[in-house]
């Protein structure tokens, strides 16, 4: 990195991501990215059972990633999100909507937040709603989406290897 040159600060929010695989998955990729911190809400599964004891179903896709890198546990997506456009963040939404646009279009600012969710429903509506940027990777076979872990490397690399 130049010395005139700052390093971005680039966090992650699984907004009511389901699957424990999925959520290792993402950990061991953010790991090689080096993702500043991922900011699990909802049911999104964290590392660590309601009793403090080291998640054996995560850590076997994490592969130790979830130690090395940085997370929180927030039950409100939106508020989470309220709070980290306070502190500058840039909100980018990961989701197929009618006012998306293409993730290669997708400039990261000095801050940005990348928010993923369910493998399901999606991003919740009201987090869409205050979202900044609303992002997709287009589509051109029959399927309508990819699986949340595969949209994280896909996206993340392509934002972080510029």
């Amino acid at each position: 990195m130049k010395s005139n040159e700052t390093k971005k600060e680039v966090v992650v929010v699984l907004d009511n991501v389901r699957s424990v695989h999925n959520v290792g998955a993402i950990f061991r990729t953010a790991d090689a990215l080096g993702i500043n911190k991922i900011f699990l809400c909802g049911i999104t599964p964290t590392p660590v059972d309601r009793f403090g004891r080291e998640r054996s179903d995560l850590h076997k896709s994490a592969l130790g990633a979830e130690k090395s890198v940085s997370w929180e546990h927030h039950s409100s997506t939106l508020s989470l999100v309220e709070q980290l456009q306070k502190e500058g963040y840039t909100v980018v939404c990961i989701e197929q909507e009618k006012n998306s646009v293409d993730y290669k279009t997708v400039t990261l600012k000095n801050k940005t937040c990348f928010v993923f969710g369910n493998e399901i429903e999606g991003i919740s509506k009201d987090v869409l709603e205050q979202a900044d940027q609303i992002a997709e990777i287009q589509m051109m076979g029959e399927k309508e989406s990819l699986n949340v872990s595969v949209t994280f490397g896909i996206m993340m690399f392509r934002m972080l290897d510029r």
